[in-house]
């Protein structure tokens, strides 16, 4: 299947608020928000080209950035609104373009190609500027619901090293080498306790426990060097239990942690000794993959919106529940899809296409 160029695609930016019961979306003409449960437009605004559109959780207030395409939407320019009373409440300008908002109900993080900037959302005064490595893609993970309100950022020009960031208190948490290629995704878990990359020049996919700058899972997707575009963690606020992921390819791919649990990893003495290209390929086995979902090339974002585990007949000698899964994918040729996933605790993948909408008919 053909590559599509981004030019000719619909959407412009897209993403789900920060407990994935909504999403929204920038075209050329405005923006939209849609209920994630139902797909029902909420609100919609045609006023021009957008490049950001980020809320905060289901309030009226989004943080929104103009795609250049209008003068009067600059993608230098941050623009507060107002969904309900259609009214801008603040601006910010910058001297170069926003790559990325990202926000919690105390902060307001905005990524800049050398800078990154947070602001205490509720006065928007400045707490903190971070010089970054050139972030040309505006990389990043935030982690809203977490005490520190963790920020991820890239680290290196030439290797795929993140640095995790405190936002409450304000300090550098760690730094993790993650990977050997420039980073591709980062992902938290909901309760900031993990870390999910990618490189943009590999097969594999790490996870990492935060607080202690280690890595925990390692998974290999194949040989096939697809772009990871999208990393998303289950919803639970404890140890993770599902992980996915969309790539390039048109992929979903889907990575088993619970039943990683309570299996023996590596000593740290072993793991060193041991090649990364050997001792990721342990980890394979917790890996699935659902073919086609969106064409090749085009860039999708996926999140797991709910997990539910049930003891049944798909563990006949193990008494460990299945993990029952929902997930919705948005991609950027304007189409959004909900996902039934099932992993039975003998690792058996099973998954139905529950729905899918047009959004531009």
């Amino acid at each position: 299947m053909a590559n599509r160029s981004s030019s000719a695609l619909p959407i412009l930016c897209a993403s789900f608020n920060q407990d994935n019961s909504c999403f929204a979306i920038g075209t050329r003409d405005g923006f939209r928000i849609y209920d994630a449960q139902t797909g029902r437009l909420c609100y919609e605004r045609s006023i021009g080209a957008f490049s950001i559109v980020e809320m905060l959780f289901t309030s009226s207030l989004l943080a929104i950035v103009g795609a250049g395409e209008q003068p009067s939407l600059s993608p230098r320019r941050l623009c507060l609104f107002n969904s309900t009373t259609g009214t801008t409440l603040r601006e910010l300008n910058f001297l170069t373009s926003i790559l990325a908002i990202r926000l919690s109900r105390k902060r307001l993080i905005v990524v800049l190609q050398e800078k990154t900037y947070i602001y205490d959302l509720n006065s928007l005064a400045i707490l903190d500027t971070i010089e970054t490595v050139p972030n040309l893609k505006g990389l990043c993970a935030f982690a809203p619901n977490s005490d520190g309100c963790y920020l991820a950022l890239p680290a290196s020009k030439t290797k795929g090293s993140v640095l995790v960031y405190n936002t409450m208190e304000l300090f550098s948490f760690c730094q993790i080498d993650a990977h050997q290629k420039p980073l591709a995704a980062i992902a938290f878990s909901p309760n900031g306790m993990y870390m999910a990359t990618a490189s943009d020049q590999g097969t594999i996919i790490r996870v990492h426990l935060v607080l202690q700058a280690t890595k925990s899972y390692c998974f290999r997707r194949g040989t096939y060097p697809s772009v990871i575009y999208s990393l998303s963690f289950g919803p639970s606020m404890d140890a993770p239990d599902v992980l996915v992921a969309t790539s390039s390819s048109g992929s979903i791919h889907v990575f088993s942690l619970e039943s990683m649990l309570n299996q023996s990893k590596p000593t740290s003495l072993l793991g060193s000794v041991i090649p990364d290209s050997i001792n990721d390929a342990l980890e394979s086995s917790h890996h699935h993959v659902i073919h086609k979902t969106v064409p090749q090339g085009v860039k999708s974002h996926i999140v797991v919106q709910r997990v539910d585990k049930a003891a049944g007949p798909a563990a006949p000698i193990s008494p460990s529940s299945a993990i029952r899964s929902s997930v919705f994918l948005l991609d950027q040729g304007g189409h959004f899809r909900e996902f039934s996933i099932n992993i039975s605790s003998s690792k058996d993948l099973s998954w139905s296409l529950e729905r899918e909408s047009n959004l531009f008919m």
